[in-house]
């Protein structure tokens, strides 16, 4: 007698590159300040690097039988792909917003039919504009898509904004995936030397954008949201202790029903921590069942080996097989 099936290798954290939404926003009022604002975050060295690295990886991005022999090479049966965070364009009013879009969802839902059973996609909604979101992430659920990607912030809108619950509302009655990754980062250009913008900034807007969503009480309201947190979710989860603290003894900061640090069992988290480590704490305070596998395939700061990362981790067997694509299996129900 045998028993099930293993589940494939599944990495929930790879990304897109949408040429047709840089054609819709190219010249648009707006984008040069953006790209001022983004050059001022990462400042000149990063950009230095940047545009070479990208362009190396162009075909990854972009060319289906490309991304499968990758795939292939690392072990990894099925990705659920995002388009790149560098297509937010949050800057862009309603209308752009809505077209940026629309052209993110179907252009991922065509790349991924390429390769069914293989590639899942994400798609996009413009939290710059939230009374447009839930609609826009319908339009991703109609492309076939599981969820949508989101940053952990737009323009005067924190993801605590009120104006969001029909965003949280729709995606928890259709099981949607919200991925959570941000770019840049509210810091500016104390982060502009050494890559600090990444290696800094991004784990703390995770966690400034996860603390949002546990203490305004939005995973109070809406126990069933479906989110996962790529770069294993910042410095968040291993640093809740303080957040603990300061929920116990001060009443401004006790607005959400629990201890913050339990609302980790309501999350998930990319694997994507770059330290054996910190994974094994990771799996240790969020659980087993709530850490996917991610690469952040293709880029640099990604991992070229992701199950090479897990092992290195040294977690039970049990553990170790439902990080690498049971979990994932679960959340995108597949047989």
């Amino acid at each position: 007698m045998t028993g099930p099936e293993p589940a494939p290798t599944i990495d929930v954290h790879a990304h897109l590159l949408v040429p047709e939404v840089e054609e819709a926003v190219a010249g648009r009022p707006g984008l040069a300040e953006a790209r001022a604002l983004d050059a001022r975050r990462n400042g000149p060295a990063a950009l230095r690097v940047n545009g070479p690295m990208v362009g190396a990886r162009v075909p990854m991005l972009t060319d289906a039988a490309v991304r499968l022999a990758a795939m292939d090479e690392q072990g990894v049966d099925v990705q659920l792909v995002s388009p790149s965070p560098s297509h937010y364009h949050y800057w862009a009013e309603p209308e752009l917003a809505a077209r940026v879009c629309r052209l993110a969802n179907e252009s991922t839902a065509a790349h991924c039919a390429e390769a069914p059973g293989r590639l899942y996609g994400l798609g996009l909604v413009p939290l710059q504009h939230p009374a447009l979101a839930a609609g826009l992430l319908d339009h991703a659920l109609e492309q076939g898509l599981r969820g949508v990607e989101i940053s952990s912030h737009a323009p005067g809108h924190e993801l605590s904004d009120p104006a969001y619950e029909p965003l949280w509302a729709r995606a928890e009655e259709t099981g949607a995936l919200l991925l959570l990754h941000p770019f840049g980062c509210t810091l500016d250009e104390r982060l502009d030397r050494w890559y600090l913008s990444n290696t800094v900034g991004q784990p703390t807007e995770n966690a400034v954008a996860l603390s949002h969503l546990i203490f305004s009480g939005v995973l109070d309201r809406h126990p069933g949201l479906k989110l996962i947190a790529a770069h294993g979710g910042g410095y968040l989860p291993t640093h809740l202790g303080r957040s603990d603290h300061a929920w116990r003894v001060r009443p401004d900061a006790r607005t959400c029903t629990r201890e913050p640090s339990s609302y980790l069992r309501q999350l998930y988290f990319d694997s994507l921590v770059h330290d054996p480590a910190v994974l094994r704490e990771l799996v240790r305070v969020a659980g087993a069942d709530r850490v996917l596998l991610g690469s952040d395939f293709p880029f640099d700061m990604g991992a070229d080996d992701p199950l090479g990362a897990l092992r290195a981790a040294g977690l039970s067997e049990p553990d170790f097989q439902s990080v690498r694509g049971a979990n994932a299996a679960a959340l995108l129900h597949l047989s």
